[in-house]
């Protein structure tokens, strides 16, 4: 099993939105994602898991590299609706991972109006990622 991603940027805000199970065999896929965004865009970047069914000890390893990698290049990483299944606690360096409970919070925390059209919008995503996806 593996995860589809979706990738929008928005003035100084990036969300990406991922859905699918976050294991062993997605965490490359994740990480691949991650490096599409470090290439694009600026500001905070929201990680939606909204469509996340699950993930694995790995999968929430490969959210605290992806904090890592993105601290690296000056930009922050926060979580929106985690899964159920546990809380992700970054140990060590790793940077602080904000975690807010949807993807309307996460926006509210950053002044974006949740549906309002935005100057400047950019979207990448996989080809499997469907239009009625949670986050779409």
């Amino acid at each position: 099993m593996t995860i589809e991603w979706r990738y929008t940027a928005e003035q100084d805000l990036g969300i990406l939105s991922v859905s699918g199970y976050l294991g062993p065999d997605a965490v490359r896929r994740f990480a691949g994602a991650v490096g599409w965004v470090v290439g694009r865009g600026s500001g905070p970047v929201i990680v939606d898991l909204t469509g996340l069914r699950g993930w694995s000890a790995e999968g929430q390893l490969a959210i605290t590299e992806a904090a890592r990698r993105l601290a690296a290049a000056g930009r922050s990483l926060e979580l929106a609706a985690i899964p159920a299944d546990g809380s992700l606690v970054p140990h060590g360096d790793y940077p602080p991972i904000p975690v807010h409970p949807d993807r309307a919070g996460a926006l509210t925390a950053h002044s974006t109006r949740h549906g309002e059209p935005v100057k400047g919008r950019h979207e990448w995503r996989t080809t499997g990622w469907r239009a009625d996806e949670p986050g779409a």
